[in-house]
């Protein structure tokens, strides 16, 4: 099941994201501060400290993805890129939003990740724990994978610093929950006269399919965000969090880097946004047959578009 995290492997990731964590918070020891100004050389009310400011923000994440997945206790890998999972998925319905509210220092967020990706053959293996079972070759998808993520957390800025050439640099502190709620089907192609039924299977002459019911988990993360304003239209953001801490999975980890260039419409500002990032948590529950689980990282290109008043 925890192909993705097994002891070596969880260790590397949990020195690999902590590193990355120290290295955003490593700095902590000049302050400076000063409002930015827009473009026309006056101060926007968003720019204001004691002002709410808000951004929010649509965007595509084109993931690929690895891991394995368990249902009625059988287990399938897979390994699919963004334009293998695009031919095979039915749908290419997805959604993924940010949104931020700040004031001062402090600030709350939420992101939504909602997706649905599908996997041939060609991208999924099975373990054959059942013999006459196998990973079908005939239906459209092999096996099916829907997601939903929402992130809730609060931020707050500790250390801040203004060059002389005028540009901004500043590290957040961050802390919150991100919540998963995934179901898997997988469809295999039967050659075996044995009741499946009773494994809990759905059948038919030609094929059996395992549900795994859905799974929901909960993951504290904590982590650390870095941005540095070039210029009042030019951003960059680099963020780091590590969650999970054995409390319903056993570690999760996220990692992202974007850049942003904004334009002014009457006291609103319009940006760009392309990045990368990455995802990866693991959770499993039940035991034998009823074992269902999730190791999963996804990553990838993003591009959007965010709105700030």
């Amino acid at each position: 099941m925890n192909a993705l995290f097994h002891p070596a492997r969880h260790r590397t990731l949990i020195r690999a994201a902590t590193a990355l964590v120290l290295a955003l918070g490593a700095g902590s020891a000049v302050a400076g501060d000063e409002n930015t100004p827009t473009t026309d050389g006056t101060h926007a009310a968003s720019d204001d400290p004691d002002s709410w400011r808000f951004r929010a923000t649509a965007y595509a994440w084109l993931t690929s993805t690895s891991g394995n997945v368990t249902a009625r206790g059988q287990t399938v890998d897979y390994n699919a890129n963004f334009v293998q999972l695009v031919q095979k998925s039915d749908s290419l319905a997805a959604w993924m939003s940010y949104f931020e509210a700040s004031k001062g220092k402090v600030g709350l967020y939420a992101d939504f990740v909602w997706t649905k990706l599908g996997f041939s053959n060609s991208t999924a293996s099975y373990r054959n724990l059942i013999a006459g079972l196998q990973i079908s070759s005939v239906a459209n998808q092999a096996l099916t994978l829907s997601m939903t993520i929402v992130e809730v957390g609060g931020t707050y800025e500790v250390w801040r610093w203004t060059s002389q050439n005028g540009s901004v640099t500043a590290l957040d502190a961050l802390a919150g929950f991100r919540y998963w709620n995934t179901s898997v089907d997988m469809t295999f192609d039967r050659n075996t006269t044995a009741d499946l039924s009773r494994l809990g299977f759905e059948t038919t002459r030609s094929f059996a399919i395992a549900h795994d019911g859905g799974l929901n988990w909960v993951d504290p993360l904590i982590g650390f965000r870095l941005r540095h304003q070039f210029t009042p239209n030019q951003e960059l953001l680099v963020r780091g969090d590590v969650g999970g801490f054995g409390l319903q999975s056993p570690f999760a980890w996220q990692a992202l880097a974007g850049y942003s260039y904004q334009w002014q419409f009457n006291g609103y500002a319009l940006a760009g946004v392309v990045g990368y990032r990455a995802l990866a948590t693991s959770y499993s529950t039940g035991y034998g047959p009823d074992t269902r689980g999730l190791d999963i990282l996804m990553h990838g290109p993003i591009v959007g578009a965010s709105l700030r008043f």
